[in-house]
């Protein structure tokens, strides 16, 4: 697999027609970084056996997080030296201290370099310390050092959503070498949850060139999630330009791009692979195409014409269903059956066609949220509709979420209750008071500050829950403990966190789980939070309730299912979307300053409106009824 990933050339096959940088797509982006990681480590063993040092360059970011865990985990096992092994680095902020926790300096050590035997003077990261005006020698005496040792053996990349590669910004030319920039405005708004907010992210970066990255024999570049998608489209099919910096990569002959499903799905080949070649015609693709060309012609599905279909290249769909009519006909009806108001199963009705079974009546059910805001954010209505349908309704809470509350605000309540005397728990009023007036950004909160900041989501949770109708015993705050570093990184997924889920589910035995299946978290906790979901049922499933147990993934915070993902979509009145409006404007420490906004720079009440709003246009465009908002749900099967 190393291999093939290595040396599979470019346009042997038609399907890659459009591309012209390589690319392999994993289901599992952990496994592809493994790979990843044993092709580096081939390259410094073929080095060793050669009596030769092995220059690699480095990226840091989320990205090869897991690619530097698999290299120390090669080192421990005895598998894997470093002591021929010498690195370089990307970038760094400038300015930047290495001992602050934002640095590259800081992250570098924290996932590698403090795990392996290499040795400390072969460790070349750009310093954040120099004085402004020795930048320029320092970094031309950077790339001096890179080309006396013969140029880089191998380089890793990310990539921005800015199709930035270091930090080489947009308008980045192809001759640049290492220099200072200034951080585009979308790249800082990226790295704000890690420095506690954008005011806090430096403007500058000392950054590898374009040039010095394209001289390296080997380029890999990593990209994963939902939110990199429509970048990685541009760099891999689009035109070379300094606006994309990464497009430039379209001129090196051994460089892969290695992507999930997420990153990869906006590739043509991936979304409409019947304009690249020949389909084996699944009934999920017949109504991605199908609802593709009424979206794409702004025709609805009834009115498509054998032309349309024709003139798109799905002629060979055509030769199958026998016209567009029966088509059209088939697509419709199978869009209209996922339509349903009775989200829990309608009772006493043929279920033959609707996306829930009618029975048992009465549901137990288990809506997990990732943070204490998810569940109504992104399914509010639903959350509202199974609890007035008499369904049994639980909400667990993954998260205490702690870490998105200002310090700020936590101020502000820290000093109301000093003001009134009281104390809440194990809460301290005045040593929080004391913490926060005395904090910088890099410092981490305390034990007191953060139970504080818990227990003001935790009580904003209270209300939301309340005001939709459920009773406080129906409400579980799960407080994983992966979550509870007091940092925005967190703890990799164990089986304490696995084993809370676990037993919840087993206590409860619910005939359907919510989840939340919305990945382009900007922080990554949805994903830590499903794995340990899905962990958790792996581990329980062949426990008889199980059999009759249907998991449902929602989104919405930060982007919504495509249609033809959609299993169930559940129609919302006006006046249910004005009670789930309400319902997430009881989170009020979430409201006015987002901590962890990603790229919409909207509150989330107005988000989740817009998306259901937009779901429901989707499918009244495609000649559907018309409906005020839709909450979408994929069902997830194990």
């Amino acid at each position: 697999m190393i291999q093939e990933i290595k040396y599979k050339q470019v346009g042997k096959f038609e399907d890659t027609k459009f591309e012209k940088i390589h690319n392999e797509i994993f289901n599992d982006s952990n496994y592809a970084s493994v790979l990843v990681a044993h092709e580096i480590a081939e390259i410094i063993k073929e080095k060793q056996q050669e009596g030769k040092p092995c220059v690699l360059g480095l990226a840091t970011g989320s990205s090869p997080i897991k690619v530097y865990e698999e290299l120390v985990n090669l080192h421990k096992n005895g598998e894997l030296s470093f002591y021929n092994v010498i690195t370089f680095n990307l970038d760094e902020y400038y300015p930047m201290e290495p001992e602050n926790r934002q640095s590259y300096y800081y992250f570098m050590h924290q996932h590698l370099f403090d795990h392996v035997d290499i040795n400390p003077e072969n460790v070349h990261i750009p310093s954040g310390e120099i004085p402004a005006e020795e930048l320029d020698q320092y970094c031309i005496d950077y790339d001096l050092k890179i080309k006396q040792l013969g140029g880089l053996d191998f380089q890793l990349l990310g990539i921005g959503r800015t199709g930035h590669i270091g930090f080489n910004e947009p308008g980045s030319h192809k001759n640049s070498g290492t220099r200072i920039i200034t951080l585009d405005h979308v790249t800082r708004r990226d790295a704000a949850s890690d420095f506690n907010g954008i005011e806090y992210v430096p403007k500058k970066a000392i950054t590898m060139g374009v040039s010095t990255i394209m001289k390296a024999n080997r380029i890999i570049m990593l990209a994963w999630g939902h939110k990199k998608a429509s970048i990685v489209k541009e760099t891999i099919e689009g035109q070379i330009t300094s606006n994309i910096p990464a497009t430039f990569l379209q001129n090196h002959d051994n460089v892969s791009m290695i992507l999930d499903d997420e990153a990869a799905s906006e590739l043509t080949r991936i979304k409409t692979p019947w304009i690249v070649s020949q389909c084996i015609w699944t009934d999920e693709l017949k109504v991605k195409a199908v609802t593709w060309l009424s979206e794409t012609l702004k025709k609805p599905i009834l009115k498509l014409t054998d032309k349309d279909y024709n003139e798109h290249g799905m002629s060979g769909l055509l030769t199958i269903e026998g016209s567009a009519y029966n088509l059209n006909i088939k697509i419709f009806n199978k869009v209209q059956r996922t339509i349903t108001g009775w989200p829990g199963g309608k009772p006493n009705a043929d279920d033959k066609n609707r996306p829930e079974r009618s029975t048992p009546a009465k549901k137990r059910v288990l809506i997990f949220s990732p943070h204490p805001d998810d569940d109504v954010i992104s399914m509010g209505g639903t959350f509202s509709r199974l609890i007035d349908q008499g369904h049994e309704v639980h909400v667990a809470y993954q998260t205490s979420g702690n870490i998105a509350v200002t310090d700020e605000e936590a101020l502000k309540f820290a000093e109301v209750g000093q003001l009134m005397d009281c104390n809440a728990g194990e809460t301290n009023f005045k040593k929080v008071i004391s913490f926060l007036n005395s904090k910088t950004t890099a410092y981490e909160d305390s034990l007191e500050t953060r139970k504080l900041k818990g227990l003001i989501r935790r009580m904003e949770s209270y209300g939301a829950t309340r005001y939709v109708g459920l009773d406080d015993s129906k409400v579980h705050f799960l407080d994983l403990p992966f979550y509870e570093t007091g940092k925005v990184k967190k703890n990799p997924i164990g089986q304490e966190d696995i084993q809370i889920i676990s037993d919840l589910i087993s206590s409860i035995e619910p005939h359907q789980i919510y989840a939340a299946g919305d990945l382009a978290d900007p922080h990554g906790t949805h994903k830590l939070c499903l794995d340990a979901i899905f962990e958790s049922i792996e581990q329980i499933k062949q426990q008889p309730f199980m059999n009759d147990c249907w998991v449902w993934l929602y989104r919405g915070a930060w982007h919504e299912w495509d249609i033809a993902d959609i299993d169930m979509a559940v129609p919302l009145s006006p006046d249910e979307m004005n009670k789930k409006i309400n319902a997430i404007l009881f989170h009020q420490s979430q409201k006015d300053r987002v901590m962890f906004q990603g790229e919409d720079a909207r509150e989330f009440w107005v988000r989740a409106q817009e998306r259901n709003r937009n779901t429901a246009l989707l499918y009244d465009n495609l000649g559907l009824a018309e409906y005020e908002a839709i909450e979408a749900f994929k069902r997830y099967h194990f």
